[in-house]
């Protein structure tokens, strides 16, 4: 079966996609998610707080909430100890990963301002990276922060790193904008190549003996997958950027409905930290084996057929699908 696709300019030779995980700081993990077969990898994100210790707009944004980052186990120490971990070497694993395997390598910034991206755009760039994907993670808990600001930093941050690189940029966002589509089309016209959809937030939890904020991390499910389907479905065809969908990606299925959205690529990481890497292969084998029983030649026939441009009720997308589910529930009590 050929299960070939394109993203961010990248052919690859299956749609899943490993997104950022802990994994990924290992070579030998980058080389069995290879094996298993993996298309690409996204590097674990290089923090913008890593980058630049001492930015005082982002100790201001930092202080605003205590929310964690998507792929953060606990909350960020005090800045001294991000030396720990630092950019150059993350600039280093770039360059022995691109060296250690044959499939494409994304780096991946995390943060929300310009600060010292441009700088580590090119610098990933110099080290082979194939792609970079940033992460932009912002909560804007002022209230005197309007929305059309919070949007324009997201604007002026992809058209700041654009005009620095050559390499192709995917764009990691949350879900949470007034008007996403119009939003997901300002950002592929200030140069972004590709949007992923969406960003898992992990919210932090209250501990009421201790009476403190902890963080909590619960890995995703597949119904989770059923946000960023829906925009996949209703961006395909409207926009220039190639979509990947995260969150949610546990199976066949949900891989196959994802491309069916219209979706480049499908992004794993929790199933593989739940299941193994070798899940990449056992997927993959699934896929081929379901196209073959319908008779599909290629992935390709099933990419975006059930995208909203291309289904017989396109409302069942929008506001129609609500009304139905809300009106054909029946609840059963025992």
């Amino acid at each position: 079966m050929d299960l070939r696709t394109n993203y961010l300019g990248l052919e690859l030779k299956n749609p899943l996609v490993a997104s950022p995980s802990p994994l990924s700081r290992d070579l030998g993990n980058i080389r069995r998610m290879e094996d298993a077969g993996a298309s690409a990898v996204v590097l674990y994100s290089l923090f913008e707080e890593e980058i630049n210790q001492e930015s005082h707009a982002l100790d201001r944004y930092l202080s605003d909430g205590t929310e964690s980052y998507a792929e953060a186990l606990t909350y960020f120490p005090e800045a001294p100890a991000y030396r720990a971990i630092g950019p150059d070497a993350y600039l280093e694993h770039i360059f022995r990963a691109k060296h250690a395997v044959n499939l494409p390598i994304i780096a991946s910034l995390n943060g929300v301002s310009t600060g010292g991206w441009v700088r580590y755009a090119r610098e990933m760039q110099g080290a082979g990276a194939d792609a970079l994907e940033l992460n932009i993670y912002y909560v804007p808990t002022s209230i005197d922060l309007p929305g059309a600001e919070v949007e324009q930093i997201y604007i002026d941050l992809i058209h700041d790193v654009r005009a620095s690189v050559q390499i192709p940029i995917a764009v990691k966002l949350s879900p949470y904008f007034s008007a996403t589509a119009n939003m997901m089309h300002r950002l592929s016209e200030a140069g972004a190549d590709g949007l992923v959809l969406f960003n898992r937030f992990y919210q932090p939890d209250l501990d009421l003996e201790n009476l403190e904020v902890v963080p909590n991390l619960i890995l995703s499910r597949s119904d989770e997958m059923r946000l960023p389907l829906r925009w996949i479905a209703i961006l395909y065809g409207r926009i220039k950027a190639d979509l990947a969908l995260t969150t949610g990606v546990h199976s066949a299925q949900d891989a196959l409905k994802a491309v069916a959205a219209g979706a480049n690529v499908a992004m794993m990481t929790s199933e593989i930290l739940l299941n193994g890497i070798g899940r990449f292969g056992e997927i993959l084998h699934e896929m081929s084996r379901w196209l073959e029983e319908r008779e599909y030649q290629s992935l390709e026939e099933l990419h975006g057929s059930l995208s909203q441009v291309n289904v017989a009720a396109p409302a069942a997308f929008e506001r129609a699908n609500y009304i139905q589910i809300v009106r054909s529930y029946s609840p059963t009590f025992r």
